[in-house]
């Protein structure tokens, strides 16, 4: 090599460095805009939570934030399994938990949107020819023929969370009062699933992947196992023991099912906020408070949550409507949260039982978040 050719290698060499260190430099410096106005720099906000994941001993995490629809953060921090010891990664994907229902209900919506099902029509006319006996209490049953999928949504079915195998038994007029209930949501994706002949397996997911989760850029969510993940899935843990068994789910579970993580997910906010995949009048049905609670409510009293929409409870804070959603799963726990005024969003990931003494280390930090 002559002269000339290595002093334009050496010079390429240090313009590439050079680059690569202004780009590390910009995002370690990387501003986030949180709620109550204030700008925290990426750096101080990952040294919080590896002071705060290294206290409470997390074995994983996966976080991203938004601000003016865009990921302004995404990181990712600790192990998929203490006992193998593989670093989360931001291919990394976990349980999601709850955080299923409200994109599963964005799905529901997105097929309101297209005619393929009628937000207050009875599902029970769906179930009928699969339904066998014995699931119903004989003194429930003319109610749960009232069920809608708005009704389900917004969780006023009179369905306990889960039944495990005994009969339903619904505890007010459907429609009058609140009842949290991931049951309801499965007798949802069963009976849309039957609808259209096509069953509540890989089939489902499939079309939740076609029509909703693809279209706003979700390119690694899903309700049924996959094997392409089978290195990339984080291991969930109990009181900081490894659970060894991965849950390959192989029916969608829209209460539970969905695995995923905190970029994908900060991807449906962003589409909450500002829809193109749905129409603003949808979206708007989707956050509308459908079911208020009452004075008496717990969660109400507990958290100051006014009520739940389709898909998102909804809380009023100093900065704006919150809409929010938590997840657990026990060995895996989550949480997502929005103000579209703010134009903010905030979910995480976690692959344990002890993430949401997290959020409370970052509130201190970020300011009201739940």
């Amino acid at each position: 090599m002559n002269q000339s050719k290595r002093t334009i290698k050496m010079l390429l060499l240090l313009f590439y460095g050079l680059c690569v260190h202004i780009t590390y430099a910009q995002k370690m410096n990387v501003s986030i805009r949180v709620p109550d106005g204030r700008n925290i720099q990426a750096s101080s906000l990952d040294d919080h939570i590896q002071k705060a994941i290294d206290s409470i001993k997390l074995p994983g995490l996966s976080i991203a934030i938004v601000n003016d629809g865009a990921i302004v953060y995404h990181n990712v921090f600790g192990v998929k399994s203490y006992k193998t010891k593989d670093p989360v990664t931001k291919q990394t994907i976990f349980e999601g938990a709850s955080l299923s229902k409200p994109l599963f209900a964005y799905f529901i919506m997105k097929m309101v949107e297209k005619g393929e099902l009628d937000l207050d029509k009875p599902i029970y006319p769906y179930l009928k020819p699969i339904f066998p006996d014995g699931v119903i209490a004989k003194d429930s049953f003319e109610a749960y023929k009232t069920l809608t999928p708005r009704i389900i949504l917004s969780h006023g079915t009179g369905i306990p969370n889960w039944v495990k195998g005994k009969p339903i038994s619904i505890g007010f007029k459907p429609g009058t009062d609140f009842s949290y209930s991931g049951e309801a949501y499965q007798h949802l994706g069963a009976a849309f699933g039957t609808k259209l002949g096509i069953g509540w397996g890989n089939k489902l997911d499939s079309l939740v992947i076609k029509e909703a989760l693809q279209p706003i850029g979700l390119d690694r969510s899903l309700y049924t196992w996959n094997t392409m993940y089978d290195k990339d899935v984080a291991h969930g843990h109990m009181k900081g023991k490894t659970n060894p068994e991965i849950n390959r789910y192989k029916k969608v579970g829209p209460g539970f099912s969905l695995h995923s993580d905190a970029e994908d997910y900060a991807m449906f906010l962003i589409e909450m906020m500002n829809p193109k995949n749905i129409s603003v009048k949808t979206r708007n049905e989707m956050l509308k408070e459908h079911n208020h609670f009452k004075p008496n409510n717990k969660i109400l009293k507990e958290t100051g949550q006014t009520g739940w929409g389709l898909g998102f409870s909804q809380k009023p804070t100093p900065n704006g409507l919150m809409h929010l959603h938590t997840g657990n799963n026990q060995d895996f726990q989550a949480y997502a949260m929005f103000i579209p005024k703010q134009k903010y969003g905030f979910v995480m990931f976690g692959n344990s039982d002890n993430l949401f003494p997290l959020l409370e280390t970052l509130e201190k930090l970020l300011g009201e978040h739940f």
